[in-house]
């Protein structure tokens, strides 16, 4: 990856686009033709709320990112005052880890430049239907033989201090991921269940059983492993039942995850729940658009690429992200 360390600021937000090679960008529009997802691709994602195995990242580019990785976590004061989250063990169980982080993106060159992907961008923006911004990146890293669980959860429940929802979850593994070392599972269809409480991301796995109806429940012990090699993605709604369990095998299981939201979102700051959760989190004033440095903008559709993306299928953004969610009160 060639970089000329000179040039860049200590905080990599400052950089709006790469500041490496280690993901070549398309040049023309048929650049683009090689990253498109399928008629059948968007169509699963908009019937079950996810799409599996999307290659990503060559075998490079991850020894590269898990390079990083390690720095990352052993930061210095300073780059670790630029994470808007940051945990070396989040378990809530005394006899496992699980490493959180959000931000590596404006620590690293690598997860810096991983968020202008081309197969990402290309994949999101058509899952997203709409034009998008980075929301923020994180970072999940289970050690071998006592890794913790990341308890199921919609991802949105998390993020109700922004307005629309209109966003989009992406998960990358950087080892092979496998029902032995904890890897996600989906519940196919749960993102039309509507948004539920909050049982807690790193305890409990069976709590959320609690705010399930009898329904529900008999669509959740349908679950499906997401297992995927290294390098392979995942996307899911914001609203889709996921979570992994823990990993007890002799191998780690590592991952980044990036999160989207459509051009124009809002905050909606003023009555949430969880502010102390946002106290390292860039200002982000009530009903004000999120355009920040530290939420840049990665996919518009304008120029020359603007003829080939009316070709290319889309979901139904009106009909995949309706514009209020409130919450489902307790069965």
């Amino acid at each position: 990856m060639k970089i000329d360390a000179s040039t860049l600021s200590f905080d990599l937000a400052d950089h709006g686009g790469p500041v490496g090679d280690l993901f070549p960008q398309p040049v023309r529009a048929e650049d683009w033709e090689q990253y498109i997802l399928s008629e059948a691709q968007v169509r699963a994602f908009q019937e079950d709320g996810y799409i599996s195995g999307i290659p990503l990242l060559t075998g490079e580019q991850v020894d590269v990112l898990n390079t990083e990785l390690e720095r990352l976590q052993m930061p210095d004061e300073k780059e670790k005052a630029l994470f808007f989250h940051y945990e070396s063990n989040e378990s809530e169980d005394p006899d496992k880890v699980l490493f959180h982080a959000i931000g590596g993106w404006r620590v690293t060159p690598g997860f810096h430049d991983l968020i202008w992907s081309p197969a990402y961008r290309m994949a999101a923006y058509q899952l997203l239907g709409a034009p998008f911004r980075l929301f923020h990146d994180q970072l999940f890293c289970k050690p071998a033989k006592h890794g913790g669980v990341v308890a199921w959860h919609q991802d949105f429940s998390y993020w109700t201090f922004t307005k629309p929802m209109h966003h989009l979850t992406c998960w990358i593994g950087l080892d092979d991921a496998t029902t032995e070392n904890g890897c996600l599972y989906y519940v196919p269809g749960s993102h039309r269940w509507g948004l539920l409480p909050i049982t807690g991301l790193t305890g409990d796995m069976d709590a959320v059983r609690n705010v399930l109806s009898a329904e529900q429940v008999t669509v959740f012990d349908k679950k499906v492993a997401n297992a995927l090699p290294r390098g392979y993605a995942s996307f899911h709604h914001p609203l889709m039942m996921h979570g992994s369990y823990a990993n007890d095998s002799a191998r780690p299981r590592r991952a980044i995850v990036l999160n989207a939201m459509s051009d124009g979102t809002l905050s909606n700051i003023e009555n949430y729940e969880r502010q102390e959760a946002l106290r390292h989190f860039p200002p982000m004033p009530q009903d004000i658009a999120l355009t920040s440095k530290h939420f840049p903008l990665l996919f518009e559709a304008s120029g020359e690429l603007a003829s080939l993306l009316r070709a290319i299928p889309k979901v139904d953004a009106a009909a995949l992200y309706p514009c209020k969610h409130n919450r489902v009160p307790l069965p």
